[in-house]
């Protein structure tokens, strides 16, 4: 199954940059620095897995999740229960972007667990460890269709067996980890006739 599904965590990628996904899942390129390095021992807790109860919700940690439909699979950092109703949590190391990419990778996992249990998911959260707040994301019709664009987009870019060019968000490239490997300013004039 794992072969014909794409992880969830690479919608991620793919919404922030074409380039960084196709770079990250195709060639397996990963570039530990400290910013990445911080992400990973912050969120140990909530990949340790397992379950608890907080007051009447219930709380569980590290949750494989899938869907047959969207041909997607991953892990939930947390998701909660509580009035009988299902919010998955996800974990960010920085704080909120101008990007949907934390959103659509969300939104995935809640389609996910709709598809496992039948029920209906409106919202999660994120919780950003650098404000140390938890944003509220509302799984909208227009946030559904974005992320399924995601992930055929994805499937297309993998299908057409081409490294998808640099963006141009100077922003962007200048926040990513892989712009040592990427090298956007390097490929754009090496490319502009």
């Amino acid at each position: 199954m794992d072969d014909d599904y794409l992880p969830i965590s690479y919608l991620n990628q793919l919404e922030y940059c074409e380039r960084r996904f196709w770079l990250m899942y195709v060639q397996s390129e990963m570039a530990v620095n400290a910013p990445v390095l911080e992400g990973t021992l912050q969120h140990e807790r909530a990949h340790e897995g397992g379950q608890e109860r907080a007051g009447e919700a219930m709380i569980w940690r590290r949750v494989y999740v899938w869907s047959d439909r969207l041909r997607v699979i991953g892990f939930s950092d947390v998701i909660e229960e509580a009035d009988n109703e299902l919010q998955p949590v996800e974990y960010k190391r920085g704080k909120m972007g101008h990007w949907l990419n934390d959103h659509i990778q969300l939104c995935a996992q809640a389609m996910c667990l709709e598809e496992r249990t039948g029920r209906k998911i409106t919202r999660g959260e994120i919780f950003y460890w650098r404000s140390r707040r938890r944003r509220q994301v509302d799984f909208t019709p227009e946030l559904r269709a974005g992320t399924e664009a995601a992930i055929n987009r994805a499937f297309q870019l993998l299908a057409g067996g081409r490294l998808p060019p640099p963006i141009e968000k100077r922003a962007k490239c200048r926040d990513c980890s892989l712009e040592a490997i990427c090298l956007p300013r390097e490929v754009q004039l090496l490319t502009t006739p």
